[in-house]
């Protein structure tokens, strides 16, 4: 039971709303024509590869020894919780539970989505891993947009209705950009342990004033995808999230930034309700 609730820690459960919110709009989005079996599968491969990114940042971040100094919630390896190996393991169970959903998807719709789902796993793995890890040259936040913002909505929506179109885009933007606004939280919490083991993450690279105006005009655009990229007669729940931002900026100010984390990725999950309400609503 004790190892059950280390890898649970480890597995970060704090940031599954970044995965968890793609599918819920995106379904949502797809109304009447929704699918049941392939939204289920479509959740399935975004929980799979978030915790599967988290294991091998794990991994990969505590054999490096950048976790060493952390100031954030405890890596298993760098902590010596569990031996590097076992959360190896752990990442590739991940993996592995992603690829055959995502195979189920695949099979049941279109052959391009195992292409799209190498690309997720090789972006997943190359995060920290590899001997060039993109994460250590300031690109995590891309990749977090594109995978966990645009492939995640647009994905999820495509296999229920087998279509794409602008809206669903706007919303995979919307997606992503808050999920950017969680890793960039949790970059900012870590600046001064990244630079100091040569970890060049965005935030290393633009500093922290700019980090927060960044932080900052990725949540404006999310809101005002919300309120004014798409006529719904319900746009006015965007505005009940306005508070909820309130509270973080004000946490980030007094420099509380795991508190502010938690509540980012509360608020992306009470974006993906409040739209979804809202897109629910007006498809009658």
């Amino acid at each position: 039971m004790k190892s059950l609730s280390v890898f649970w820690m480890g597995a970060r459960p704090k940031t599954l709303p970044a995965a968890i919110a793609p599918v819920i709009v995106a379904t949502a989005y797809a109304g009447k024509e929704w699918n049941p079996t392939h939204a289920l599968a479509a959740l399935i491969v975004a929980i799979s590869l978030q915790i599967a990114v988290n294991y091998a940042n794990d991994y990969s971040d505590g054999i490096r020894g950048t976790d060493r100094d952390r100031v954030g919630p405890t890596r298993l390896v760098a902590s010596g919780l569990a031996e590097a190996k076992s959360v190896k393991v752990a990442a590739y169970i991940a993996f592995a539970i992603a690829i055959l959903s995502g195979t189920f998807l695949a099979l049941s719709t279109s052959p391009w989505l195992f292409l799209i789902g190498a690309l997720a796993i090789l972006s997943a793995w190359g995060y920290t891993g590899g001997e060039k890890p993109y994460g250590y040259r300031g690109l995590g936040e891309v990749s977090v947009f594109i995978f966990f913002g645009l492939v995640a909505s647009i994905g999820t929506y495509f296999v229920q209705t087998e279509e794409i179109d602008f809206t669903i885009t706007l919303f995979g933007m919307a997606m992503g950009s808050i999920a950017c606004c969680i890793l960039l939280l949790n970059n900012i919490r870590d600046r001064q342990g990244d630079e100091a083991s040569g970890k060049r993450t965005l935030t290393v690279r633009i500093g922290l004033q700019m980090s927060v105006v960044l932080y900052s005009s990725l949540m404006s655009l999310a809101l005002a995808i919300f309120l004014f990229a798409v006529d719904l007669p319900w746009n006015f729940l965007a505005l009940l999230l306005f508070p909820i931002l309130f509270v973080i900026r004000k946490e980030i100010a007094r420099g509380t930034l795991i508190r502010a984390l938690e509540l980012t990725g509360k608020f992306q999950m009470a974006y993906a309700l409040a739209l979804s309400l809202a897109l629910i609503v007006a498809r009658g």
